[in-house]
């Protein structure tokens, strides 16, 4: 059976890396309260957010053939959780709080379908450099800390607080790219074999 593959975010780093498995999808955001509840950890908030996305997109699609795809990433250190900055203030304020330290990052990835569900979780490590009350400033005003948990972006600018990683680098941007894959096999879903894929495939080989 082929799917309509949909995306629950309007994050251009997820539909990124979804494309590189060769998966066509659309793309259907969500917009939910992401409160933690009381007592919840990073790992427990970012796999209820990730399933509740795509539940609700799932009733959204108006399709009984569809598999959709939720994720969200919750950063935690000293057991204090991160989520998107407010405003610069909070921005510099997490900033701060990752300055020579070793935070978690917790993305969790739900596929689900009108029959069932799954979902998958990556922790990473990431140890950021010292960073100057300056600096974080500096780095709110280039844009790229909004709408980032933690309040920075791995992939851009923030990589200069990067001073080791231990998992996954693309959980850290925001989909975990293994767990995503193992899920999609679960449900059936081919990788790489898509006309979006062969073409890339093709335009690389001229």
């Amino acid at each position: 059976m082929t799917h309509r593959i949909i995306l629950a975010s309007a994050s251009p780093r997820r539909a990124q890396l979804l494309t590189q498995l060769g998966v066509c999808f659309d793309v259907l955001p969500q917009a939910i309260d992401e409160t933690p509840q009381s007592g919840e950890s990073a790992s427990e908030l970012s796999l209820r957010l990730a399933h509740e996305k795509a539940q609700y997109a799932l009733a959204d699609a108006g399709d009984d053939g569809a598999l959709v795809l939720g994720s969200d990433t919750v950063v935690e250190v000293d057991d204090a959780l991160l989520g998107k900055p407010v405003n610069g203030e909070d921005a510099v304020r997490m900033l701060l709080q990752l300055s020579g330290r070793i935070h978690r990052v917790c993305t969790a990835v739900s596929v689900a379908s009108r029959e069932s569900s799954a979902s998958r979780l990556s922790e990473t490590r990431v140890r950021f450099r010292e960073i100057a009350d300056s600096e974080a400033h500096a780095y709110w005003n280039t844009g790229e800390p909004k709408g980032k948990a933690g309040g920075y972006a791995i992939q851009g600018r923030g990589a200069v607080f990067v001073e080791s990683i231990s998992g996954s680098y693309s959980g850290v941007m925001g989909l975990p790219v293994f767990e995503t894959a193992a899920l999609l096999a679960e449900f059936g879903v081919p990788l790489w074999l898509s006309p979006a894929a062969v073409g890339e495939k093709d335009d690389a080989q001229s």
